[in-house]
């Protein structure tokens, strides 16, 4: 008894726990596609791969489970690139299987279709690690490493690529037998200093990263025992539910919480790495540390970059917050230091930050429970400082880490079918939609009601008062926008256009009365005009 190479990775797959494959198919994944017609595995197809690679990694922000993408050959591979870039940088799980030249044309240079002097290489550098299938029954060995990074060390994109003279290729049966695999727990020795520490602390700061998504409830308890006050990254935000007053936020990159970290005799980072688009979004390396680091991090070679520990635990973050609060002793009194700090911020009365607040009140009033996806735009980066969220895995966007345009829209799509029993917004604008405005044909194909909220600035405004602020030349910003109802209409989604906070709040309030998705259009400038 055989089966073919396709049907072995499906099977494999399934077993692995992917439900869902993203992607386009060519006519060197034929095969492929073959096999999944008896698969369990839905697959949804975008309008480009790179909208496959951002609602993969959707996918996976929103409920912690990786996706597959399926994709062709050459021009498929280097469109996902930029996914599974943004992927990479932020740690998201993401499985990219590819089709390539068979085995015996591979690095000959014969101008074969979709011919790339080496794939595998051109992929290497925005994956965790790349292969190049030779064997299929080495399937189960390669996925199983796959896995082991998804689940027990920091993830990020995997890429598998199969020669097409390898998909119908047979196989001999076998049962699937996927690896169960546990993160790294603290060492014991390193758990215990880092509580003496803590417990002997005068003005402990915790600052906790995308690392803790997948332990609130330790994080929260944490918090609490230590009443420390605490940055939590961008990635991060939610991880100690609505409001809570140790929460300091994505705020690193302003003085006060700067002024807080500076005084701070003792620091406990947890699953961050401590980057610029955290930690300094003004770009002028002023974040600064004062006291002992204490540094957890699944991945060792993070735990050197940044900014040096004194104490460097390798360990699951989830491990580490559990074993901490049992090696701590009895809550502490809160000294006032949070309060102190969120006062000095006044974020709301911020003159940049202050426009959008009415834009995040209504969101809360209308769609508590919504997930929040942004693009680089200006509302999400105002968003990064004043959304609060009541549970993590419910706000993340492109405005950190690798830092893509066109993002906002394909990965709400991933998260709408991830997690099909809450709301979600996209937020975006007018010129990130444009990079990917034909995934609104995949938004109509899924048949689940996506708010669209369209930041209509007519071009690149943060880029355009960027260099206004450095006096350079406005060239390449303004962009005339297209006819948003006209798109709807052509897409078959609904549409609103609305000026302010009560037109928004009716507008997404009509989310769920269809099933189509909703562009709503917020005309910028009126706006910023209305709420200054």
């Amino acid at each position: 008894m055989s089966r073919t190479c396709a049907q072995h990775l499906l099977q494999l797959l399934e077993a692995y726990g992917v439900d869902t494959a993203f992607g386009i198919p060519g006519v060197h994944t034929i095969e492929l596609y073959r096999a999944l017609g008896d698969s369990a595995i839905r697959h949804v197809t975008p309008r480009h791969e790179q909208g496959a690679g951002f609602m993969a990694d959707g996918y996976a922000r929103a409920s912690g489970r990786p996706a597959a993408c399926f994709i062709i050959t050459g021009p498929g591979m280097t469109n996902i690139a930029t996914a599974m870039g943004q992927a990479l940088a932020d740690s998201v799980p993401m499985l990219v299987i590819s089709s390539v030249n068979r085995r015996d044309t591979l690095g000959r240079g014969q101008g074969r279709l979709h011919e790339l002097p080496s794939q595998q290489q051109t992929l290497a550098g925005v994956s965790v690690f790349s292969h190049t299938l030779h064997d299929p029954s080495a399937l189960p060995e390669i996925l199983a490493r796959a896995f082991a990074i998804f689940r027990g060390a920091r993830p990020g994109p995997v890429h598998i690529e199969i020669p097409i003279d390898l998909f119908d290729a047979p196989v001999a049966e076998s049962s699937p037998r996927p690896i169960e695999v546990f993160p790294p727990a603290p060492a014991p020795a390193a758990t215990a200093r880092a509580a003496e520490w803590l417990t002997s602390a005068e003005r402990p700061l915790l600052l906790l990263g995308g690392g803790c998504v997948a332990a609130p409830d330790a994080a929260r308890a944490l918090v609490e025992r230590l009443q420390a006050p605490t940055l939590t990254t961008i990635n991060a935000k939610g991880v100690l539910g609505l409001d809570h007053p140790q929460d300091l936020g994505a705020t690193a990159s302003l003085p006060a919480a700067r002024r807080l970290a500076a005084d701070a005799d003792v620091i406990l980072a947890i699953g961050t790495e401590l980057g610029e688009t955290d930690y300094d979004l003004v770009f002028d390396e002023g974040f600064r540390l004062g006291g002992r680091l204490i540094r957890v991090d699944i991945d060792p070679q993070q735990l050197g970059r940044n900014h040096a520990a004194d104490l460097a635990l390798v360990a699951d973050a989830g491990e580490t917050l559990t074993a901490l609060l049992d090696a701590l002793p009895g809550e502490r009194r809160d000294d006032g230091r949070a309060a102190q700090v969120r006062r000095e911020l006044a974020l709301a009365d911020d003159l940049e930050l202050a426009p959008y607040a009415p834009l995040y009140a209504t969101l809360r009033a209308t769609l508590p429970e919504a997930i929040l996806v942004g693009d680089s735009t200006g509302p999400v980066y105002a968003g990064n400082f004043l959304a609060s969220l009541p549970a993590p895995r419910r706000w993340f966007n492109a405005a950190t880490g690798y830092g893509t345009l066109g993002y906002g829209l394909p990965a709400s799509l991933g998260a709408a079918l991830a997690c099909p029993e809450r709301p979600v917004v996209a937020l975006v604008g007018d010129g990130g939609l444009q990079f990917v405005i034909g995934e609104l044909a995949t938004a109509r194909d899924l048949d689940h009601p996506v708010a669209v909220v369209i930041w209509n600035n007519h071009g690149y405004d943060e880029i355009r008062r960027y260099m206004a602020m450095h006096e350079v030349p406005q060239l390449g910003v303004d962009l005339t926008a297209p006819d948003f109802a006209g798109l709807a209409a052509a897409y078959a989604c609904r549409y609103r256009k609305v000026d302010g906070p009560a037109t928004l709040g009716e507008a997404l309030g009509q989310l769920n009365a269809a099933r189509s998705p909703l562009l709503i259009e917020v005309d910028a400038e009126a706006w910023m005009a209305a709420m200054r």
